[in-house]
């Protein structure tokens, strides 16, 4: 080949070279750009005279350079960094909320026992009964303010679930886009900038949520999210749907189609904004919601049962003083089961925040799990009554007998037995005469007696119980020593030898059950494990001290004793109880919610900032190797340039020679 056609072959390559150096010059501020680089290769060689001539230079191919492994690291910093993002806006915002001195629990519930104390203390005060009561609707106006906030939360979260599911639809969608212009055009070369919008597309999926990549033969990329579903395959997209799938009209999950139908992949969504919306509502807006119910039905419950265990001004039996929500019963699945169980509440006190799951399969066996975690409830922690159709669960009656559907039926449910506790809490006393401060009982030892015992307590601890009937009034419990004159029993017929009595103690001290037998009372003991040896005991009496034989206590109803505050006092004891499962007062067990609400909040922050240093770093490293450093172009645009042009004087000597031997041919 002649000077001329190699001087022309580089010509053209050098012309391609400046071109993708202008191009990278050019795009040096777009985002998601791979500097491309010119490679350029010698053409065959042509065998003359002996040798091997060389034959000029082509471009062999346009490089995009990139690494799919710095590429891979820049995806998973973008949805840690925006999981981490997300998680602490929501954690900030719910924090604020709930320890907020001025809007938060703790100052009305510290007012709200200030004014029972104040009760206590004047217990015929009208004005202080009536502030007790006002300070119970602030109170319950403060769990439904706090619980409506954060239903709002809830809300924004939704409608953050269902715009991050149209904007992966959409995204997915112009992956596939993309998916099918590079298979079309793939068999002429590498599509440089193709690849590029894709990259920058599936890092905008992967703000959303954790994606998983793999390449085909053809060059499609197919993009994977959760445990492994789908969401492009070639140049087909999958749709996500929001909807909700869990039953709770109130909670959007996120699923795919399936059948007729749509299956949940909630609980495999991680990452990204979408797994940080999902775990967050789960962690902090449910908690939170839960323990509010939870503190709710244990404060209304505990206090509803000691007011109707007294007597309030005009000497009646005390009344509830809130009304308390029902628990929140939804089928799941498609199609739904027919009808629900019918939930309620037997022991608030052994509540938990946790929501269930029941199912009942196909051989009509049940299975509870505990939610959020899933897990199967062990059948030690829970009771079947095949008798009454009842399942009992952290204080929950679940009741399975009248289910349509009869034996055959099969189905899942939701159940949130604390959900809307702190929404639906009332005040149902209307006037502070109503608070019932007096006890029910007074007892006093007998006028004859000549031991050292005496009446110690006295209480109703049963609001059905017997301890408000009248023929309570002036009930008599003599203790009688046996024939040596040893030991002894109280009895309340002391002329009855069938009776059974109760002996006294080892500590001069017993605590006597009494409970309705028909027409008349009887005594119960307590057995080694000090509880009742028998059921259904409505009130006791504990006496104190050594009797002698013959020694009586009588007891008495408590009415026109307006000044009496024995229940009062046992009102107020109730600040400081284990009522919350038994183990946190209602002040710690709001004080424990702000607690984890505020290290969740922490941990939140501190993963932000580690997430948003390690995206920065995974930025550095992708620039690094695909950036475009104008120093380095503005290098290789000059040797380009002068490549360029010793080719074209190439050329240019090639036409002097040619036309010299032209012109020494026409000679």
């Amino acid at each position: 080949m002649s000077s001329l056609n190699i001087g022309t072959s580089g010509l053209l390559a050098y012309q391609r070279a400046i071109g993708t150096t202008s191009n990278n010059i050019a795009n040096a501020s777009t985002e998601g750009y791979s500097r491309q680089e010119t490679s350029l290769a010698n053409r065959p060689p042509q065998f003359l005279g002996g040798n091997f001539q060389g034959q000029g230079v082509q471009v062999d191919n346009i490089r995009r350079i990139s690494d799919e492994f710095v590429n891979r690291q820049l995806t998973d910093a973008t949805t840690a960094a925006s999981a981490a993002e997300t998680r602490v806006q929501i954690a900030n915002r719910i924090d604020d909320l709930l320890a907020d001195e001025s809007s938060g629990l703790q100052p009305v519930l510290e007012s709200y026992f200030a004014a029972a104390q104040d009760v206590s203390s004047d217990p015929t005060s009208s004005s202080a009964r009536e502030v007790f009561r006002t300070e119970a609707e602030s109170l319950v106006e403060r769990l439904g303010s706090i619980d409506s906030r954060l239903q709002e939360q809830r809300d924004i979260v939704n409608n953050q679930i269902k715009t991050g599911v149209q904007e992966v639809n959409d995204l997915a969608e112009s992956v596939a886009d993309v998916n099918r212009a590079i298979v079309s055009g793939s068999t002429q070369g590498s599509p440089n900038d193709l690849l590029d919008q894709r990259d920058r597309l599936i890092n905008q999926l992967a703000e959303k949520v954790d994606v998983r990549t793999v390449e085909q033969d053809d060059g499609a990329l197919n993009v994977f999210v959760g445990n492994g579903q789908s969401l492009v395959l070639g140049g087909d997209a999958r749709e996500l749907r929001a909807e909700p799938l869990s039953g709770d009209p109130d909670q959007l999950d996120i699923g795919v189609p399936s059948g007729e139908g749509t299956a949940s992949i909630s609980r495999f969504i991680q990452g990204g904004e979408l797994g940080a919306l999902l775990e967050t509502r789960g962690g902090l807006i449910d908690e939170a919601q839960n323990t509010l119910g939870q503190i709710a039905h244990s404060l209304g419950d505990s206090f509803n049962r000691q007011n109707q265990l007294g007597l309030d001004l005009n000497g009646e039996q005390g009344e509830a003083i809130f009304s308390l929500g029902e628990p929140r019963v939804w089928g799941v699945g498609d199609p739904k089961p027919e009808s629900n169980p019918e939930v309620s509440i037997e022991d608030a006190g052994a509540l938990t925040t946790n929501d269930y799951r029941l199912r009942r399969d196909d051989n009509g066996e049940y299975e509870v799990r505990r939610l959020p975690d899933n897990r199967v409830v062990d059948q030690d922690d829970y009771e079947i009554d095949d008798d009454n159709d009842e399942i009992r669960v952290d204080g929950v009656v679940i009741d399975v007998g009248e289910l349509e559907g009869g034996d055959g039926i099969t189905g899942e449910w939701l159940i949130q037995p604390t959900r809307t506790g702190a929404s639906q809490i009332e005040v149902q006393m209307q006037d502070g005469d109503e608070l019932a401060a007096a006890a029910a009982l007074r007892a006093q030892t007998g006028e004859d007696n000549s031991g050292s015992s005496d009446v110690s307590r006295i209480e109703a601890i049963d609001p059905g119980g017997s301890a408000f009937d009248a023929d309570v009034d002036g009930l008599e419990i003599t203790f009688v020593n046996d024939e040596e004159g040893e030991d002894g029993v109280f009895k309340l017929d002391p002329d009855d030898d069938d009776e059974d009595g109760v002996p006294l103690g080892d500590d001069d001290t017993v605590e006597l059950g009494v409970k309705r037998d028909g027409d008349s009372y009887i005594l119960v003991p307590k057995d080694e494990d000090n509880e009742w040896a028998e059921e259904g005991v409505e009130w006791v009496v504990e006496i104190r001290g050594m009797p002698d034989d013959g020694d009586s206590f009588q007891v008495f109803t408590n009415e026109n004793r307006e000044g009496d505050n024995r229940n009062m006092k046992a009102m107020n004891a109730l600040a400081e109880a284990d009522q919350v499962e038994g183990r946190r007062n209602f002040g710690d067990a709001y004080n424990s919610l702000i607690a984890s609400v505020g290290t969740q909040t922490r941990q939140a922050q501190v993963a932000e900032e580690s997430a948003s240093a390690q995206l920065d770093q995974a930025r550095e490293q992708r620039e690094a190797v695909s950036g475009v450093n104008l120093d380095e172009e503005a290098a290789d645009l000059l040797r380009y340039q002068q490549a360029y042009q010793a080719s074209a004087q190439v050329i240019q000597i090639g036409n002097s020679l040619f036309d010299s031997l032209l012109g020494a041919v026409r000679g």
